[in-house]
């Protein structure tokens, strides 16, 4: 299914895309490419009530227009990759392909693309692709792609959903835990993921930008409306469907570039010669969720994500992966250390919290956990340098 000549103005950045590539698109905006790339999706103001918002559900009086992602999205409504806005210049197509849950096979995929473009004044052609992809199923078995899947989902400036779901989103993604009833038979939790990508591209060049899903706010609707359409499918719903109607925890900052304390963690430094090249961001900072990423900026490519998680049904993504007793001498609780990923849980203020270091050295592991627990107010988890 098809729809072509998207009607609209060219829409507008998506001030809360928090892609990998985020800094570096920002830096170079101020050239003649720049400039030309700040298209994504208007802005939207949610209401918020009932389910999710009202253009999830598809309870406004809106002619009947394409539905995507199982019934729960609806064209030309609410973020911008839905609606007239995405084309440019009246130019483009958006299609979609989507595999429904059911009860004999709960998983399921949908995928919402945009082709859109337009000719610059030196006669280039612009071409700019977006993807919204939706995966509704369990969290990887293999320990290590699980802890690759989670270090990618929970890192990167997330912030914890709000009325206590059990989720993270940040401008581009999302994830969220379904209920213990949605488990599978090995008890591992379902959960309904969100992810995007945008490029521009042009003769000799390309260049990541916004996706148009109009914030943190947005992709929590996306979300909600999606898991609750999965879990009809699947058979795992109960009647009462997931809701949010409260704001999202703001992050504190953007990204930073290379500094004395990497994600402001006391001990967590790098080499000045390799700081030049570093930028980080830091995640929410709460009881139940923190987390830092660091990437090069020049290569878009991840140096390390840390990220300490006590909300119970997300930690229980982290079950089976750490293991039975202390993963090295002097750390406290149990734990796996591999080339790959680091990962420990230990009581922490009176509940357990789970600590994964992805491509992180031992080193910079001890500085992390140990400066979250003193943020925590609980006894360190690794051994005190």
């Amino acid at each position: 299914m098809t729809q072509e000549n998207g009607r609209g103005e060219g829409a507008r950045a998506d001030d809360d895309a928090t892609t990998g590539r985020g800094g570096r698109w920002r830096r170079l905006t101020g050239d003649r490419r720049g400039r030309l790339l700040l298209a994504g999706g208007a802005a939207l103001v949610l209401l918020a009530a009932g389910t999710t918002t009202s253009w999830a559900t598809g309870s406004w009086p809106f002619p009947e227009d394409e539905r995507y992602c199982w019934g729960s999205w609806r064209e030309n409504s609410g973020p911008g990759f839905l609606g007239d806005g995405a084309f440019i210049d009246d130019n483009g197509s958006r299609s979609s392909t989507e595999t429904a849950p059911t009860p004999a096979r709960p998983t399921g995929t949908c995928t919402v693309a945009i082709d859109t473009g337009y000719t610059d004044g030196d006669g280039d052609d612009v071409k700019k692709a977006t993807k919204v992809t939706v995966v509704y199923g369990p969290a990887p078995k293999d320990a290590e792609k699980r802890m690759s899947w989670l270090a990618d989902l929970l890192g990167d400036g997330t912030a914890p959903m709000p009325d206590r779901l059990p989720g993270t989103v940040n401008g581009g993604k999302g994830l969220l835990v379904l209920p213990k009833r949605c488990d599978t038979a090995d008890g591992r939790p379902t959960t309904v993921t969100l992810t995007s990508s945008s490029s521009q591209a042009w003769n000799g060049g390309s260049l990541a930008s916004s996706s148009g899903l109009g914030g943190m706010r947005s992709v929590t609707a996306l979300l909600v409306a999606a898991a609750n359409a999965g879990m009809e499918r699947a058979g795992c719903a109960d009647g009462e469907p997931l809701r949010t109607s409260s704001p999202v925890l703001r992050l504190p900052e953007k990204e930073e570039r290379y500094g004395a304390n990497m994600c402001r963690i006391p001990g967590l430094t790098v080499d000045e010669v390799a700081g030049r090249d570093l930028e980080y961001r830091v995640g929410a900072v709460t009881r139940d969720l923190q987390s830092c990423a660091v990437r090069n900026w020049r290569g878009s490519a991840d140096f390390y994500t840390a990220v300490m998680v006590a909300e119970p049904r997300l930690s229980a993504l982290f079950d089976g992966a750490t293991g039975t007793r202390a993963p090295a001498p002097g750390w406290r609780g149990t734990g796996t250390f591999t080339n790959a990923y680091k990962v420990v849980r230990a009581d922490c203020a009176g509940r357990p919290a789970t600590f994964l270091m992805h491509d992180m050295s031992e080193r910079d592991a001890t500085a992390f956990t140990n400066g979250v627990t003193q943020r925590l107010g609980c006894p360190p988890v690794a051994p005190r340098a």
